[in-house]
Parts: structure tokens; sequence; C-alpha cells
């Protein structure tokens, strides 16, 4: 015959369910304390000492007075020309590089997707270009835009038209930085394009098949209302990324001709270690990030509604 365990009294069943709660509270705390650890000290602590630092006339060298300027930075941001300019280049290349690898990337997913000799060739193809530095960039497509040896401009010359100086126009340096990044950064938004569309059950198109649904209603009807949070996180991280433009724009025209492809980060580069003002740098960084941050809330309340996080 079984014995029967006496039950525990109550107190004692009280004590084993408290020490059994510390106990997993203190797992979680030692399993996040190296991430907060580094979040703190590499993201929260920078944020508040940059917002300070915008608040100071603060120069780059030590022992010099860092005197409080209160909002004066913002101020004088409000009527910076150059500021202004830089921020109107950063947009306009913004819109046109994130349609660019928007629709690249889109349709290059949609071709490997198909069931094509060679998938896996092109797939690797087309992510090549995003495993390359910047300056390998840089200087493979400052040759490209060349006006009198470039590759471009040669493939214009042999169907007799004439050669563009792509990189010395005001009206085409924006342009060309564009389609030099897209073809940089197209790879990573068809890997996400290629996962959402495998996503996507293939008996939804062979009912809409059934129904006489061509090609192109399947993708205005299917694809992309599915394809919805691929497409919303593709557009955020993109808008993003082609905000900070900084390599392409220091390496391939130095922010010329003039200021026509000055952007907001190279500002702020120079404005930090050419004229070594960090306070009004620092101003510059938030401003962009309060924009960025901005035109992230607007996607999402135009495209995150009917989005399941």
């Amino acid at each position: 015959m079984a014995m029967v365990q006496p039950a525990l009294p109550a107190q004692p069943r009280r004590a084993a369910w408290k020490w059994r709660q510390v106990r997993g509270l203190l797992t979680a705390v030692l399993f996040l304390a190296p991430y907060t650890v580094f979040f703190l000290a590499f993201l929260v602590w920078p944020i508040f000492y940059g917002l300070f630092i915008s608040l100071h006339k603060w120069s780059l060298f030590p022992g010099q007075n860092q005197p409080f300027v209160g909002l004066d930075n913002y101020r004088t941001l409000l009527s910076d020309q150059e500021w202004w300019t830089a921020l109107q280049n950063t947009v306009e290349f913004t819109v046109i590089t994130v349609i660019l690898t928007f629709v690249v990337a889109l349709g290059a997913a949609m071709l490997v997707s198909a069931n094509l000799k060679g998938q896996t060739l092109f797939r690797l193809i087309y992510f090549a270009p995003v495993v390359l530095s910047v300056a390998v960039v840089g200087l493979v497509w400052t040759s490209m835009w060349n006006t009198d040896i470039g590759l471009v401009n040669n493939l214009l010359n042999r169907v007799n038209l004439p050669s563009v100086e792509w990189l010395s126009s005001v009206n085409l340096v924006i342009p060309s930085l564009s389609i030099t990044t897209a073809w940089w950064g197209f790879g990573l938004p068809m890997i996400i394009f290629l996962a959402g569309l495998r996503g996507i059950p293939p008996s939804i198109y062979d009912a809409a098949k059934v129904d006489g649904a061509g090609a192109w209603a399947m993708f205005l009807r299917i694809t992309l209302p599915l394809l919805r949070p691929t497409i919303l996180f593709v557009l955020v991280t993109q808008i993003i990324a082609q905000f900070q433009i900084f390599g392409q724009s220091l390496i391939l025209t130095n922010g010329g001709p003039g200021t026509a492809s000055m952007t907001v980060i190279l500002y702020l580069y120079q404005v930090a270690w050419k004229f070594y003002n960090l306070g009004y740098a620092a101003t510059i960084a938030f401003a962009l990030a309060v924009i960025m941050g901005v035109v992230t809330a607007i996607q999402f309340l135009f495209l995150g509604r009917e989005v399941e996080y």
C-alpha cells in the first residue's frame, strides 16, 4: 500500500512559492544584466550626454571653457542655410534611393523565388555587393561615373549619346549617388522580401488562377497586401539608413559640386571635425534624430494599421 505524504502546512507552502518567484526573478536579472549594462553605457548615456553637449558651446580641445548656451544652438540651426540645404539634399537622396531599392529588391526577390534554374547563383550575385565596404563601393563607382573614362559614359558613347557629367552636375549628382547606393544595398531587402514571399501560401495563388486572375492582378491583390508587414519593415529600416548617408557623398563628391550633395551627416562631420564645434554638431544630430522619429511614426500610422505585431 502506497504511503500518502502529508501535505505541507500553509506557511511553508507560501515560503516555497515566494522563493521560487525570487529565484525566477534573480535568474531573469542575471540574464538581462550584461545587455542592460551595455545598453545603458553605449546607448542611453551617450544620448543624454549628447543632449547635454548640445546645450553648450562645446569645444573639442580639453581645458577650454564650455559655456552653457541653452537653446541658442537650436535657434542657430533654424536660420542656418547650410543645414537646410543639407537636409533638402538628404531628403531628396532618401526618397530616390528608397524607391529604387524597394523596386529593385522586390523585383529581384520575385525573380529568385520563381522555379528557375540557377536560383542560388542569382541570389549570391544579387547579394554580393552588400558585403563590400563603403570605401570600395565609392572607389568603384567613382570610376564608373567618370566623365572621360567611366563605363557609364562609355556605354552612352557606343549608342551615339554624349557623355554626361554625372558627379559634376548639380541636377544629376544626387540621382547618381542614389543609383550607387541602391546597387550597393538592395541585396538585404531582397532577402527580407524573399522571406515574406515564401510566407504566402501557394494555395492562394492557385485559387486565384482558377478564378481567372492574371499575374498583375495577383501581384496587386495578393502579393502586396500579404507583404504589408514586410513592406513596413523594409521602408522603415531603409529610410532610417538612407537618412544617415555619409560615406558615399564623402568619397564620391565630398559634398560637391558646391553644396549640391552635402548631406546632414556630412555637414555634421564637418562642423565637428573641421570647425571643432561639438555643441552645434550634437544639435544637428538631435534634430536629425527627431526628424527620423517623426517620419518613422508617420509610416507606422499609415502602413501599420492592418499589421499584426
